[in-house]
């Protein structure tokens, strides 16, 4: 099972999380450093967001992009027009491509969705040159991601059958400190450092917010999907509460918090 993500179409996951991701992917390249003529390869592209932010570098000779997932393979090939960027299907932990052909390999928000996470940080390095860099961030669900904890916390209130999804949710792969770190390591990777990435998330409304999470997006999703008329009702309604909390629908602002690592392929190139 390469991933563990549920895709309902590409435009709802941009709702749900690719407008998000783009604002925590320019963090993640600056913390994995770029150089003039770079190969660099995308670990689960989704619709995008790292790929054609790397595109905005114009050094970069080739930017190569791998997603599981044919619906956002077909989007981001969709809307890609540079031609130094080719776009896949690919299992990140069977990477397609020969030992040490890439000079970075980087994973944005997809590490924490591949039940055999360790073995991704391994391809990774496997086809980064020596010297290269490998680099990877994921959210802290448990600990960074206040808006959509508050989710989870009303719904497993109102529902026994939620929690083990919420503990789920909250310990997936790759998300407890120092896990990322500890698995670089393990794979073999030198110079390791783990960080912390914030931006916020911006909504308009409890529509914007919820909208995509009712369509079926995401974990969170295909839980409320399945649920009966009468207790979608009651979930909806308590997660509307908790998202204006007392106060008139309107905007609102939630910290959302990844860990990154990096870590570099022993030897010299």
């Amino acid at each position: 099972m390469p991933s563990s993500f549920n895709v309902e179409s590409a435009d709802g996951y941009e709702r749900l999380m690719g407008r998000w991701s783009r604002k925590l992917a320019p963090m993640l390249i600056d913390f994995a450093g770029l150089a003039d003529g770079d190969r660099v390869l995308d670990v689960g592209c989704g619709t995008g967001s790292l790929t054609f932010t790397l595109a905005e570098t114009p050094g970069l000779s080739e930017i190569v992009a791998v997603d599981y997932s044919p619906v956002f393979v077909e989007a981001a090939t969709r809307r890609n027009t540079d031609p130094r960027i080719s776009i896949q299907q690919a299992d990140a932990c069977a990477l397609p491509f020969e030992d040490g052909l890439f000079d970075r390999a980087m994973s944005l928000l997809v590490l924490h969705f591949v039940p055999e996470a360790g073995k991704a940080v391994s391809e990774m390095a496997r086809v980064v040159r020596p010297g290269g860099v490998v680099a990877a961030a994921v959210w802290d669900h448990y600990g960074g991601m206040s808006g959509m904890r508050m989710m989870w916390d009303t719904v497993a209130m109102l529902d026994e059958s939620a929690l083990p999804l919420r503990r789920k949710y909250c310990f997936q792969p790759m998300m407890r400190p120092g896990e990322m770190k500890e698995s670089f390591i393990g794979q073999g990777l030198a110079d390791v450092e783990e960080t912390s990435l914030l931006i916020r998330m911006e909504y308009l409304s409890f529509a914007d917010y919820w909208d995509p999470i009712a369509a079926g997006e995401g974990p969170l999703g295909k839980y409320v999907a399945g649920l009966d008329p009468a207790k979608r009702k009651a979930v909806d309604g308590a997660v509307r509460a908790a998202y204006e909390a007392g106060e008139p629908d309107g905007p609102r602002s939630f910290a959302s918090v990844a860990w990154a690592c990096r870590g570099r392929v022993p030897g010299k190139s």
